[in-house]
């Protein structure tokens, strides 16, 4: 079958990004450029998995930056507890509007949940001083392929300084690349923490993996 187009949103600068459906299977273009779809999400799980493993469930602060398909948020919601409160900030309003309506049913509408609260605004407006427990990144395809420019400073030591001050003590950071990225594992460095890399094999996509980096406030 061939892909249809369903949306698209045009950039401020110029840029343009297309939702596109071929049967039951959805994507999300930047450009040309293949951004996401909804084939294979499983590192976007294993991402909030590794975050929710470091926290209390029952009362976790989370911060989801870069909203996708939902299905890191979808993740996020079934390993914490009711108490627990989701931020998600997403730049682009149209990737809201589409996870309440082409999108909603692949993560099973997580942003009906009463735990989440979704902001249209740039995630490092976002980040407050020792506010969250965990905060996942997921705002370009990783540090080797920065789709907004303004983002690039989130993988500089300086962006790393201001994420980790969102957290509370003993909080993670969890960052999403498509790539390996020893810039990243630098900054991370210059910045005075520590990074744990883990390589995620995408199942059905021979040879391909992502990369999650974790990043732990101390206690």
């Amino acid at each position: 079958m061939p892909w249809t187009e369903v949306a698209r949103a045009v950039l401020p600068g110029g840029d343009v990004l297309t939702l596109r459906r071929n049967g039951a299977d959805f994507e999300i273009r930047f450009n040309l450029y293949e951004l996401m779809s909804s084939r294979n999400p499983v590192s976007e799980r294993a991402m909030a998995a590794a975050a929710c493993a470091h926290l209390d469930r029952s009362g976790a602060r989370v911060l989801i930056g870069g909203l996708g398909m939902g299905y890191t948020v979808r993740a996020v919601l079934d390993a914490i507890g009711p108490g627990a409160r989701v931020t998600v900030a997403e730049l682009v309003p149209e990737v809201i509007a589409w996870n309440r309506g082409a999108l909603a049913h692949l993560a099973c509408r997580p942003l009906d949940d009463p735990r989440v609260t979704v902001v249209n605004e740039d995630v490092a407006r976002v980040i407050r001083p020792c506010g969250f427990d965990a905060i996942l990144m997921d705002v370009d395809n990783g540090p080797q392929a920065v789709l907004f420019p303004a983002n690039r400073f989130l993988y500089e030591a300086d962006g790393v300084r201001l994420i980790v001050s969102g957290l509370r003590p003993g909080g993670v950071f969890v960052l999403w690349a498509a790539d390996p990225s020893p810039g990243f594992e630098r900054a991370v460095a210059a910045a005075g923490y520590a990074c744990e890399r883990r390589d995620i094999t995408v199942p059905g996509e021979t040879g391909v993996k992502h990369t999650i980096y974790l990043v732990q406030r101390g206690a």
